[in-house]
C-alpha cells in the first residue's frame, strides 16, 4: 500500500487491553511462549527510557536489534513517544560502518548488547570516530564485563552505562541503571520506575532488602503494561502457581537468579532454569538439543550448556555430546561441531554458535 503525503488517517478506539504486535520468547520457563502486547505496553517501554536512559525531544537513539525481539518494538515507542528521533542503520553494526553511521547521525543515545562491544573492541573498528555527542549508553540482553565496558565508555568521553534487563513479557525492565545514582560497571542500581524486586532465600522466602544475599528473583505483581495473558500457555500456571505470597499477594515468577550485594547494587548470575542467554536472546537448551541430536547417526544425545566467560560478559554455548557406540570410530568432533553450528543457525537462529564439544 503506497501512502502518499497528506493522506489523513482517522483514529480508531480500541480498549487498552487491545493487542498491538506479539513476540515469542523462551524466557522463564524455557517453552516458547505467544506473548502478546497490549496498548498499555508501549507506555511502560517510553516510561524506562524517559526515566532511566533520559531519552527526550531532540535526542537521536540507535540500538542495534530486530522487530522480532522485544527491543525493537521497544525503540519505536521509547524513542517517539519521548519525542526522540531513532537512527536506523541497514547492515551489520560490527564494523566500522556502523561507528561512522554512529558519528554522522550524531546518536546521543547508543544501546548495545555485551557481545556487539566485544567485536567492536577486539576489531578496535571504533577508532578515529568521533562518538563524543553521545550522552549515555543503554546495555541489554547479556552479562556484561566491566573491562570491556570501561572501554566503550572511553569511546564516548567516558559517558555513563546504563545497564537495563527486563523480558519480552513485562514490555521494558526490572531492574536498571540511573542517571541520578552513583553507577558501577556491569551492575544495577534500582529496580525499574513502578517494579519491586525480591530475592528468594533458600526457604522460598524474600530476603529482606536491607540484607545483601543471592537467590532467584521474584516481581511484584503489579507492573503497568507488562503481560496477563499468553496465547500458547495458561498464564498463571507459567508466573504465579507456585510463588510465595508477600503483603496478600502472590509474587511473580521470572527464573533469573540475581544477587543484591552489601552496597545496595544488582548483579545477574544467569537462569534458574535450563534456558540460556545467547547473543541477547532467550533459548531453552531442549531446542537446541533436539535440532542436535538429529544431526549425526552416532550422536545418541546431547546437552547444550551457556558457560559465562572467565571475568564475565556474554554466555557461550558450550554442547556436550554422548555417542550411540563409544567403541566405534568417533566422528570428527570439530567437523561434527560445525555441523551443529549449520543445523542450529539454519533451523532457530542464525547467530547461535557452539564455541566448544
Amino acid at each position: 500500500m503506497l501512502f502518499i503525503r497528506g493522506d489523513e488517517f482517522s483514529a480508531v478506539e480500541q480498549p487498552i487491553e487491545a493487542f498491538t504486535n506479539i513476540l515469542f520468547s523462551s524466557g522463564t520457563t524455557g517453552d516458547p511462549k505467544a506473548i502478546p502486547w497490549t496498548h498499555a505496553t508501549p507506555f511502560k517501554a517510553a516510561a524506562d527510557g524517559w526515566c532511566h536512559m533520559d531519552i527526550r525531544k531532540g535526542d537521536i537513539v540507535a540500538w542495534p536489534t530486530n522487530l522480532g525481539w522485544m527491543m525493537g518494538p521497544w525503540l519505536v515507542y521509547a524513542s517517539l513517544l519521548n519525542g526522540a528521533s531513532m537512527a536506523l542503520y541497514n547492515g551489520s553494526p560490527l564494523g566500522s560502518g556502523f561507528a561512522k553511521f554512529v558519528q554522522d547521525a550524531k546518536v546521543t543515545m547508543l544501546g548495545v548488547i555485551p557481545s556487539i562491544v566485544r567485536s567492536w573492541k577486539n576489531a578496535n573498528c571504533t577508532a578515529g570516530y568521533d562518538w563524543s555527542a553521545i550522552r549515555c549508553f543503554g546495555s541489554t540482553g547479556e552479562a556484561s564485563n566491566a573491562d570491556e565496558y570501561l572501554w566503550l565508555m572511553g569511546r564516548a568521553l567516558y559517558k555513563p552505562i546504563i545497564e537495563y534487563c527486563g523480558g519480552t513479557e513485562i514490555g521494558g525492565g526490572f531492574v536498571s541503571g540511573s542517571l541520578l545514582q552513583a553507577q558501577s560497571l556491569a551492575a544495577f542500581s534500582t529496580a525499574a520506575m513502578g517494579c519491586s524486586l525480591f530475592i528468594l532465600g533458600s526457604d522460598g522466602k524474600p530476603i529482606p532488602r536491607t540484607i545483601p544475599g543471592i537467590g532467584e528473583l521474584a516481581l511484584g505483581p503489579l507492573m503497568f503494561g507488562a503481560s496477563n495473558t499468553l496465547l500458547n500457555a495458561d498464564h498463571y500456571d507459567v508466573y504465579f502457581k507456585g510463588m510465595p505470597i508477600w503483603n496478600g499477594k502472590v509474587l511473580r515468577r521470572h527464573g533469573d537468579v540475581f544477587e543484591r550485594t552489601s552496597r545496595g547494587y544488582y548483579h545477574a548470575h544467569g537462569r534458574s532454569d535450563d534456558t540460556m542467554n545467547l547473543g541477547g536472546i532467550k533459548v531453552s537448551s531442549v531446542e537446541i538439543e533436539r535440532i542436535c541430536n538429529a544431526v549425526d547417526d552416532h550422536v545418541l544425545e546431547t546437552a547444550a550448556i551457556g558457560v559465562p566467560p572467565p571475568g564475565g560478559g556474554p554466555e557461550q554455548l558450550v554442547i556436550a555430546v554422548v555417542l550411540k557406540d563409544s567403541n566405534s570410530s568417533k566422528p570428527d568432533l570439530n567437523q561434527l561441531r560445525m555441523s551443529f553450528n549449520s543445523a542450529v543457525q539454519k533451523k532457530l537462529n542464525p547467530l547461535f554458535r557452539a564455541l566448544y564439544l
